[in-house]
């Protein structure tokens, strides 16, 4: 990924094409080029059989100046950097700060295209490619413009499974405000996928992102929790919180406990199976109603009068062997 800053100074992020692309773009260029100049050829020498040696050579250079370097650069003007074997291949040209190229941009590619691509067959467009970081031939770097891909495949997005119903509004009072953007998304990426890890990887990548977290929230985690139902119970509450934020206090609350909640909305946690994920509740002592929700050090929460934190009491500890499920249990 590329970031190309533009002139009201935007960052772009922008992929650009990589030699084989570009390549395959340039040959499907080449060949229809080609048979063009082939067709206007066989058209010029039969209607000009009565002209002199030298008329019929002036307009064979003129048909190839034409047709394989002004067709070109024509092309990629009027279609702002999408030639046809571009089109093909799901590429752009565009300039360095990220904006359509013009005459004068296709013009200078069009120019050294000669020596690069006809006149070498591709060899000095090849070296150059493979030497810039971004792929670029002699024509990009004299024109300032960039070849990027235009057809991104749009990645699949994991399914986040939600909290165990007993964790439902426990970190209702945990100050995010700390928490920055690539922790949430390392969290994500860590719910989303921790089915596919290794036992012991995973359950050691859960603590140290809750440790993390913990600390960016300045609250520990709750003892007797695992550290992926903190994970899923804290980025649920996150959810929730811009929900509120964005549609009112009232058209987006938490999930009920009895997974009863709008399947829009996290999802029912009985329907795909979280206390299987997480742990039963039995394990942890009492419920969710029964639990009062964690708040961060020095902070007042409303369950108490607004007179100091409430302390949330410890849960029973669990042998190794009898730890619930979370896919994460470390081998003994």
């Amino acid at each position: 990924m590329s970031e190309l800053v533009t002139g009201e100074a935007v960052a772009l992020e922008l992929r650009p094409a990589r030699l084989p692309s570009r390549a395959l773009a340039v040959l499907l260029d080449l060949v229809a080029a080609m048979a063009v100049y082939v067709a206007v050829t066989i058209v010029l020498v039969t209607s000009t059989a009565s002209l002199d040696e030298a008329a019929q050579t002036a307009l064979s250079i003129a048909t190839f100046v034409l047709v394989l370097v002004g067709a070109p650069i024509a092309v990629e003007t009027l279609s702002h950097g999408r030639s046809l074997g571009k089109m093909a291949c799901g590429l752009r040209v565009v300039r360095d700060d990220g904006g359509p190229i013009r005459f004068r941009h296709a013009l200078v590619r069009g120019l050294i295209g000669v020596i690069e691509i006809l006149m070498t067959f591709g060899v000095v467009a090849c070296i150059a490619s493979f030497v810039s970081a971004r792929g670029r031939r002699l024509g990009d770097v004299f024109a300032g413009t960039l070849v990027v891909r235009e057809r991104i495949p749009v990645a699949r997005t994991g399914f986040v499974p939600p909290p165990p119903p007993w964790l439902a509004g426990r970190f209702s009072g945990l100050d995010l405000s700390a928490v920055p953007d690539g922790l949430w998304l390392a969290v994500r990426q860590y719910l989303t996928r921790m089915q596919q890890l290794d036992p012991q990887v995973g359950w050691s990548m859960a603590e140290r992102l809750a440790a993390d977290l913990a600390e960016r929230t300045g609250a520990p985690v709750p003892q007797g929790v695992p550290p992926a139902a903190y994970l899923a119970a804290v980025v649920q509450e996150r959810q929730a919180r811009e929900s509120r934020r964005a549609f009112g206090s009232g058209s987006a609350s938490s999930p009920d406990p009895a997974g009863e909640g709008p399947p829009g909305v996290y999802g029912a946690p009985a329907a795909y199976g979280a206390p299987a994920a997480y742990g039963a509740p039995a394990a942890y002592g009492a419920p969710a109603a029964d639990v009062p929700p964690v708040v961060a050090p020095g902070a007042a929460s409303e369950s108490s009068g607004g007179h100091g934190p409430v302390e949330v009491p410890e849960m029973q500890e669990v042998p190794e062997g009898d730890r619930p499920g979370t896919g994460f249990v470390p081998p003994a």
